[in-house]
């Protein structure tokens, strides 16, 4: 997944939806690349679209170590979504 502010905005529950597709697809490894400081080439861009794999953390500009922490948490909030743990509150 090719993180980038013109990807897809996803809800959480978007998200654990799709990491559990991946799971049960068998998916043994999920990638989430962040950008350059530059940004992603329009060549990598297009492929990732293609692919339906641009995904957006939001139309702000974040510092790499803070989207790292935001993606992070969201695999997490994920993981709790799919195992039903009460951790997401769902607002």
């Amino acid at each position: 997944m090719v993180l980038d502010g013109r990807g897809r905005q996803m809800s959480s529950e978007t998200v654990a939806d799709w990491l559990g597709c991946r799971r049960d697809e068998g998916t043994q490894l999920v990638v989430f690349a962040i950008g350059p400081a530059d940004g992603w080439s329009d060549e990598a861009r297009a492929e990732a679209k293609r692919r339906s794999r641009l995904l957006s953390l939001g139309p702000m500009t974040l510092a790499h170590q803070l989207a790292r922490l935001v993606m992070a948490e969201q695999i997490y909030r994920a993981c709790t979504i799919l195992t039903g743990h009460p951790y997401h509150k769902g607002h």
